[in-house]
């Protein structure tokens, strides 16, 4: 059964534009090659964390909503945990009114950039 997630990773702020990119692409890549379908990608830009983690005090944020088996899960945050880029993870499942949520969050979105 698949089911929704949304996952926010935190990459080190020592990166270029274009090694953040490639590094999103990497685990949008992954996700895909597992059998996730891909709901919706942001993201959010280089922003200053609450407390330093290794030292650093800023990371670039980014957003990925996937539908996926759970075990997909597993390989994904194996993969955050063996790349030094990534500082911080969290993936969450998302419940029916969740998703609901980040529906609306995205069509709010989507009719600013129109």
């Amino acid at each position: 059964m698949m089911n929704q997630y949304e996952t926010v990773f935190i990459l080190t702020p020592v990166l270029s534009d274009e090694q953040a990119k490639e590094t999103v692409e990497k685990f949008v890549t992954l996700l895909k090659n597992n059998g996730a379908e891909i709901i919706n990608e942001e993201n959010w830009g280089l922003k200053k964390m609450a407390y330093a983690i290794d030292k650093k005090s800023t990371g670039f944020y980014n957003l990925v909503e996937f539908k996926a088996e759970p075990t997909v899960v597993n390989t994904l945050e194996t993969g955050y945990r063996r790349d030094e880029r990534v500082i911080r993870f969290m993936t969450v499942k998302l419940d029916k009114y969740a998703a609901q949520y980040a529906e609306k969050r995205r069509n709010k979105l989507s009719n600013k950039e129109a």
